[in-house]
Formats: C-alpha cells, sequence, structure tokens
C-alpha cells in the first residue's frame, strides 16, 4: 500500500481520541471517601470502644488504609505539632523544666480503647526526668505544660509516638491515648562521691 494513502489528519484525530478516552473511567484518581462508609466506621470504632469500657469523652478513631480521622469533642485542643490534648483538672504550681524529676500516674490505650499499660495497676507512679528522651516526643510535650495535680487526656499522633519496626514493641503506627496525672516536680543534682557520680532528685 502507498504510505501516502496513510496521511494522518493529526488535529481531527487528537480531537475523537480526546473524547473516547475521557469516557473511560480513571482508576488513577483517588478514591473519595463515602459518607456512609465514613459512618460504619465511626460506628463500628465506638463499638469496639464499648467493649472495651473506655472512659467518657473518649476520642473515636475513623481509620481506612493508612488515613486515620481523629474524632473528639469540642473540648478537646490541637496543637500545631498534631497533639490533641484536653485537661481534666489544671493543677497549680510550676511546670517542669528540663532536668527536672516529673511523677506522675498515666493509663495507655489504643485506637480500640484497649488499655495497653498503666501505672495505677502497677501500683506505683512513674519517674522521669524531663530533656533525657526517656519519654515519646508526644508524651513528653503533653506534660511539659501540666502542673502538679493536673489531669490531662494526650492524644499522641503517630509522628510523636515510638519508634515502629521488627526490632520495637510496635508493629504498625497508630495514635495512642494516655491519661495523665502528674503528682509531684523535684529539682535534681548531680552528686560526685570519688569515681563514682550520678544524679539525685528529691
Amino acid at each position: 500500500m502507498d504510505r501516502c494513502l496513510l496521511k494522518l489528519d493529526l488535529p481531527r484525530f487528537l480531537a475523537r481520541a480526546k473524547g473516547v478516552f475521557s469516557a473511560l473511567p480513571s482508576f488513577g484518581k483517588t478514591k473519595k471517601q463515602n459518607p456512609y462508609d465514613e459512618r460504619r466506621l465511626l460506628e463500628q470504632n465506638k463499638r469496639i470502644q464499648r467493649e472495651n469500657n473506655v472512659p467518657d469523652d473518649f476520642p473515636n478513631f475513623v481509620r481506612e488504609g493508612f488515613a486515620v480521622k481523629v474524632v473528639t469533642p469540642e473540648n478537646y485542643v490541637t496543637r500545631a505539632s498534631g497533639l490533641i490534648l484536653r485537661d481534666v483538672a489544671v493543677g497549680e504550681g510550676d511546670c517542669p523544666k528540663d532536668g527536672q524529676q516529673v511523677t506522675f500516674h498515666y493509663i495507655g490505650y489504643n485506637e480500640s480503647g484497649r488499655r495497653i499499660d498503666s501505672t495505677y495497676f502497677q501500683g506505683s507512679p512513674a519517674k522521669v526526668r524531663l530533656g533525657t528522651n526517656a519519654l515519646i516526643p508526644g508524651f513528653e510535650e503533653g506534660i511539659r505544660d501540666m502542673k502538679p495535680g493536673g489531669k490531662r487526656r494526650i492524644i499522641v499522633p503517630p509522628e510523636l509516638g515510638p519508634p515502629v519496626g521488627p526490632s520495637t514493641f510496635f508493629s504498625s503506627k497508630q495514635f495512642e491515648v494516655f491519661d495523665v496525672e502528674l503528682l509531684s516536680i523535684q529539682d535534681c543534682t548531680r552528686r560526685t562521691i570519688g569515681f563514682y557520680s550520678d544524679v539525685v532528685c528529691g
């Protein structure tokens, strides 16, 4: 066949092709969240939390894959870092500073409202010096501006949570919820005896 007969009217072809391909479904587009699915996931989370006997005003988590929507009452505050918190009792006195020791009780929950840890059940409060990387970033941020006697619920996003991986206790990135009660703040000093040195708080 003479190749001259295959001469193509390019503008007309592109116009027709555009009309054909634009009518085909686009599987690469981001799937929009169905409001019905969101309500279903929310009710599912609420049901599981009720089975786990969560405390009052506990946040809900609507998870679809890696996307998570946190649903809280209006009395929660979201900070620029992503930390979400609610003060139950403010407390009195000064807030702790780097190098000081904080003594506190806490209860930790996962997104399902299942209790994962508690100093109350362990029988003794936790004692940690601030500024020593002894706490996950979100927990330390949440306790830094508390006052002795204060009670606070802290919702820690994955970015401010513990490291995740096969060598850690945590296998997936999830929000964590902590109910914290700050009992006291102690100053700390370094003590040196001969070749031995340690930090004493109290």
